[in-house]
């Protein structure tokens, strides 16, 4: 069986002027089955319309933070850096997956990108905004592999259908969320402080984000595991169908 391709989105460093790549983002995916490949970091739409043509799957990675003008607010002082090139791209990206039905599997930033192209809205720093509960870590410490709250996993959505229980613990290092849900997304698991820590959309064969790290905790976390196999399995032609049957048994 022909392994699948995935696009993962490439991360930008702004001071060195230079793409570059977490080993895990890659290995998570190699060790599950897919084979995944870099993208370039262009707002070419014709380039980008390949890529989406071409790929049997996308990986949304983590980084800058979200540019407050995709939805419709004001930067604040306390909103982090931004990556311009990025939010471009993945806009337009996002856009022709979705149109393809192709799967999409947003980690971190993936989760605040998927919420604010659809209509959502994002607290641009948690700690300014929030008075949450100091007991739920949302930017620990290295190592970024230990688990460090838990969060609650709604029945009916494909997370659960992926993990088959309710509760797990989760790395954390952001400092944006979900403020406002997109009205096309729905929350798959909720933190104890009450913050989206995962959204999937309804309807489609597999569009999942989730806020935390699954790449960091991956070598020592079974969830971590299940979820890039379920994404990786997602991304395969041969899989892709059935797939699609499980979502609508479950969401019906």
């Amino acid at each position: 069986m022909n392994k699948p391709m995935i696009g993962v989105l490439p991360l930008y460093d702004t001071d060195k002027s230079s793409y570059w790549m977490l080993p895990d983002y890659m290995k998570a995916i190699e060790d599950s089955g897919g084979i995944p490949v870099m993208l370039p970091l262009t707002t070419d739409e014709d380039i980008i319309t390949t890529l989406a043509n071409t790929f049997d799957g996308f990986l949304f990675t983590g980084g800058h933070d979200v540019n407050p003008e995709l939805y419709k607010e004001q930067m604040l002082s306390v909103c982090g850096e931004l990556c311009t090139e990025r939010d471009m791209m993945e806009a337009f990206l996002f856009k022709k997956v979705i149109t393809l039905d192709k799967p999409a599997f947003g980690i971190c930033r993936g989760s605040e990108l998927f919420n604010a192209l659809l209509g959502g809205t994002l607290y641009q720093d948690i700690p300014t905004a929030l008075n949450t509960d100091p007991q739920v870590n949302h930017q620990q410490r290295p190592p970024y592999s230990h688990l460090v709250h838990s969060v609650h996993i709604e029945k009916n959505t494909i997370l659960h259908h992926i993990l088959q229980t309710e509760q797990i613990q989760v790395n954390s290092y952001h400092h944006q969320g979900i403020k406002t849900l997109s009205d096309q997304l729905t929350a798959a698991a909720i933190a104890e402080d009450g913050l989206v820590e995962s959204v999937v959309m309804q309807g489609s064969s597999f569009v999942l984000a989730v806020q935390w790290h699954p790449e960091y905790s991956y070598a020592v976390d079974g969830y971590s595991q299940q979820l890039f196999a379920a994404f990786v399995s997602a991304c395969s032609p041969a899989r892709f169908e059935s797939l699609k049957q499980d979502v609508k048994d479950i969401t019906a």
